[in-house]
């Protein structure tokens, strides 16, 4: 199939969009000790400032679904490039923890939003045989927004009060996103099937794809969604849970669940922390935070490489061993009482590849692909939605279990949940490689 420059200028701006998640996410792992000292606060009350913008982001994953199936993919976009920019002004401007956990519950809100949108606008858009490799674009923009926020992070941090511009930074890329979600982004073509504007759906297809495959591509569209032009049939809750879909949806939560309880979230936004941990501080602990998300690039760019060559299923499954792996190092190290900066650095970095050639891309890849294009926005909403309350958890109590409990339990901890991932990618992921949205709906009994 002959794709067309529409195509990768549409999914250039949706990844902006994940390049704002990466830079939120990433962005206060330099500010933490800058914070905790300003604002004066115990660890419970850092892990909340820290954690406000995953109780946001849950708020925008369980939320935007319901929404996007209304008013659209591209309209919820611009939505979110909104609360982006107040986010940014607010969090770099705040006077007090309150003011900042508000700033920051905004933004997590715009970064839940995108977490969903995103990636079903990508599976939307892209032709089978390359939408595997589109799909980790939206990956590929969170880790360049990770990376991004440490190296702006690192370049402030002797700055008379350089933690508010590391808060400041989304707003570099929140205002561009904006113009161009405004002016220059298409909306999802099986989103205007659905609603029956055939007219629009063959418009943004004429653009990514040859007139003729765009018919083909269209009728297929439309005998998967069995709408016709004045069929805009409201999707439910209720509508997840029935028959296979019910099954499926499991599918997608646990994966999921596993993409955040295995602790990547933990280790992105306290990098500099566990660092210290070591006997690393400072510039240094930044420096290091810096390799870390470099070898998150690297390793993305990896999965974009591999997903469509060798499938979704054994990414995964080589990703989850190589976590295995290096965790078990971890927390042996830690358990002992003996622990050696360069080989916990490096295991990170061993922990922080396998996850961004697996894990990382390949979660957002498989749960927009397994869901029917009906109530593809409500499902997502509802996977990612548990996917930010395990983030959460894991956010919130991290300071508490690390400085409490220790490193030794706190990476068993993630250690026990990526030998589960393991366990269950091999018995239940499903391989969809290759396949049509429509196929793999069909393939997982999703037809009626």
């Amino acid at each position: 199939m002959k794709t067309k420059k529409g195509l990768y200028w549409a999914i250039f701006i949706a990844a902006l969009g994940s390049v704002l998640f990466g830079v939120n996410m990433a962005a206060i792992s330099g500010a933490v000790s800058f914070i905790k000292e300003v604002f004066v606060l115990n660890d419970t009350e850092l892990g909340l400032v820290v954690s406000s913008m995953i109780a946001g982001c849950l708020i925008g994953a369980f939320t935007i679904g319901t929404i996007s199936d209304k008013i659209g993919r591209r309209k919820a976009l611009i939505i979110a490039a909104v609360l982006f920019t107040i986010s940014a002004l607010g969090s770099g401007a705040a006077q007090s923890s309150i003011h900042l956990m508000i700033a920051r519950l905004i933004g997590g809100i715009a970064v839940g939003a995108v977490s969903v949108v995103v990636p079903t606008y990508i599976s939307e858009l892209t032709p089978p045989v390359i939408r595997g490799t589109m799909g980790t674009m939206n990956q590929l923009g969170i880790v360049v927004g990770i990376l991004i926020a440490y190296v702006i992070d690192f370049c402030v941090v002797e700055m008379h009060d350089g933690w508010r511009y590391m808060l400041y930074s989304p707003i570099i890329f929140a205002i561009p996103f904006l113009l161009l979600t405004i002016f220059s982004f298409p909306e999802s073509p099986r989103w205007s099937v659905m609603k029956g504007d055939l007219i629009s759906a063959r418009k943004v297809l004429n653009r990514i794809v040859d007139i003729t495959e765009a018919e083909s591509e269209l009728k297929e569209i439309q005998n998967s969604l069995k709408v016709s032009t004045t069929n805009t049939t409201r999707v439910t809750l209720s509508d997840l849970f029935k028959g296979n879909m019910g099954k499926v949806l499991v599918i997608g939560i646990l994966l999921a669940a596993f993409q955040q309880i295995t602790g990547i979230n933990a280790i992105i936004a306290y990098a500099p922390t566990i660092f210290e941990k070591t006997g690393v501080g400072g510039d240094t602990a930044l420096l290091q935070s810096i390799l870390v998300g470099i070898i998150n690039f690297i390793f993305t760019l990896v999965a974009v490489w591999l997903i469509d060559k060798v499938g979704r299923k054994q990414l995964l499954l080589w990703g989850a061993a190589g976590m295995i792996l290096f965790l078990s190092y971890i927390t042996f190290s830690f358990y002992i009482g003996d622990v050696n900066g360069l080989g916990v650095f490096i295991s990170i970095l061993g922990f922080i590849a396998f996850f961004a050639a697996s894990f990382a891309p390949v979660m957002w890849v498989v749960t927009s692909e397994i869901y029917p294009n009906k109530i593809r926005g409500l499902a997502m909403s509802v996977s990612t939605a548990i996917s930010w309350v395990c983030t959460l958890l894991v956010v919130q109590f991290f300071p508490f279990m690390l400085g409490g409990m220790g490193g030794g339990f706190t990476f068993g901890f993630f250690l026990v949940f990526s030998v589960l991932a393991f366990l269950f990618t091999l018995i239940r992921i499903p391989e969809t490689k290759g396949k049509s949205l429509e196929q793999i709906q069909e393939e997982l009994g999703l037809v009626d």
